[in-house]
This record gives C-alpha cells, sequence and structure tokens, in this order.
C-alpha cells in the first residue's frame, strides 16, 4: 500500500506530459482559413508545401502554425489627396483582396501577418494619389468617377504584383471636394443645362416654323397649279354640273334657262 503512491505519482507526470503535448500537437483549421507551418528545427517556414488546409492536422510541439484568412477581405480607405489643380480631395474607397493560397508560406516569411498595413494600404495610397492628380475636381465630381476607380484599381494591381496578395476589386465610394468647389461646379453645370434647355427650345421652335413655311409653300403651288388649270371652258361645264344637280334636288323651284354676264346659267329660286 505504501509502495502504490510511488508508483502512481510518475504515471501521473507522464499523463500530464502527453496531455500537454498532444494539445500542442493538435491544430484544427477553420473554414476559410489557411495554416503556415514553422518548424524550430528545420527551415523555419515552410514555403515549397502547400499550406495546411481547413481540418483537424497534427504537427510536432515544438513546431508552429500561423493561421491566415484565405478568403475575400475588405480593406476601406479615407485619404486626402490632390487635384490636376492642387485642390485637396477626400477619397473613400475599399479594396478587395485575399492572400493567394499557394503563395501563403513566401507572404508570411516575406511580409508577415500585419502584410494588409505593409504592402496594401500604402499601394492604394500611392496609386489613389497618382490617379488623382490626373484630374481636375470638375471631372471628378462630374463625368470621371468610374474611370478614376478603374485606374485605381489597375494601378494598385500593378504595385501588388509579386507581393503575394490577389486584388480583386477597388471601388470608390464617395469623392468629396470642398464646399466652395463644390457649390461652384454645381452652378456651373446648373448653368450649362439650362443652355441646352434653351438650345433644345430654339431648335424645336426653328424646326416648327420650317414645317409651317413648307406647308404655307405647299399649298401656295397647288393653288397656283389648279388656278394654271382651270380654263373658262372647264367652269362652264362645272358650272352646268352644278345646275343639273339644283335643278334635280327637291329644295329648287324654278330654273332660267339663260346667260348671265359669265354665261353661265341663271337659277332662280323661290324670292
Amino acid at each position: 500500500m505504501e509502495r502504490l503512491p510511488k508508483i502512481a505519482l510518475p504515471t501521473i507526470v507522464v499523463l500530464v506530459i502527453l496531455i500537454i503535448l498532444i494539445a500542442k500537437s493538435a491544430v484544427t483549421i477553420g473554414a476559410g482559413k489557411a495554416g503556415v507551418l514553422y518548424k524550430t528545427f528545420g527551415d523555419g517556414v515552410v514555403v515549397d508545401e502547400p499550406p495546411l488546409g481547413e481540418g483537424f492536422h497534427v504537427v510536432a510541439p515544438w513546431n508552429k502554425v500561423t493561421i491566415y484568412e484565405v478568403r475575400q477581405l475588405e480593406v476601406f480607405e479615407q485619404m486626402k489627396v490632390l487635384s490636376s489643380n492642387g485642390l485637396e480631395i477626400q477619397i473613400d474607397a475599399s479594396a478587395w483582396y485575399q492572400p493567394i493560397y499557394d503563395d501563403l508560406g513566401k507572404l508570411h516569411k516575406n511580409r508577415g501577418e500585419n502584410y494588409l498595413e505593409r504592402v496594401i494600404q500604402p499601394a492604394i495610397r500611392s496609386a489613389a494619389r497618382s490617379v488623382v492628380g490626373r484630374y481636375t475636381p470638375e471631372q471628378l465630381y462630374s463625368s470621371k468617377r468610374d474611370a478614376i476607380q478603374d485606374e485605381i484599381f489597375h494601378e494598385t494591381k500593378k504595385i501588388l504584383d509579386n507581393q503575394y496578395i490577389q486584388l480583386n476589386e477597388v471601388l470608390v465610394r464617395d469623392v468629396t471636394l470642398p464646399p466652395t468647389i463644390k457649390e461652384a461646379i454645381e452652378r456651373k453645370l446648373k448653368q450649362e443645362q439650362e443652355s441646352l434647355e434653351y438650345e433644345f427650345r430654339l431648335v424645336t421652335a426653328q424646326k416648327e416654323a420650317e414645317k409651317v413655311k413648307i406647308e404655307a409653300q405647299g399649298k401656295a403651288d397647288a393653288n397656283k397649279i389648279l388656278s394654271a388649270s382651270l380654263t373658262d371652258k372647264i367652269l362652264q361645264d362645272k358650272g352646268i354640273e352644278a345646275t343639273i344637280k339644283l335643278a334635280e334636288s327637291p329644295n329648287s323651284k324654278v330654273v332660267v334657262i339663260g346667260s348671265g354676264d359669265s354665261g353661265m346659267p341663271i337659277i332662280l329660286g323661290n324670292q
């Protein structure tokens, strides 16, 4: 009975040590994440093998696993940059990015876990300064927002080449100008709109006048042709036809066949 505790104590110690080692050796990687293995007694960060994928893994207790999010991430940036004429513009933009899965070891070794602050944010700011500096405030406010969004994306993507990072999209959410510049641009745009509206009314009125003129000219030409075609003989024939119709009408009372000054029949009614 006295020897039992002496045997049990080392066993308990060994079991505790084994439990600690197993706990340190077990690594569970969640959905959308991957692990980079660091070998303490090897070459350090493993860069020539794929990262550890989702699920349960057992590693040597003296090694370390750093877990990264490999799904698409978003970073939001508020930047103050200068336009082509030196005015300060605020750009609100966001970028969608993710680490390149197969290069995760290289990213960890060369850029570290805080690669967002070290690489991505400086790249976005540099690209935004370069792109916005090509445009005037008026262009940025009105017609060039989509253009600068595409240009910032391509400039940033160029900077991030060989940085083990995949840039998916850059979105320019807002462009804020100094209040006085914004008001001046809005006044100018309003004046331009009013000018376009006035020009449209002038063109419409001119086209309507041309239409009336053409119609009047057509009627005049038609009357001229008709007048030229009406001879005395045709008029007499038309008069005879009208006399016959009146004679056949129940409303006619007396028809006197004779000749007036123009040689047409004279029609006398009941008056």
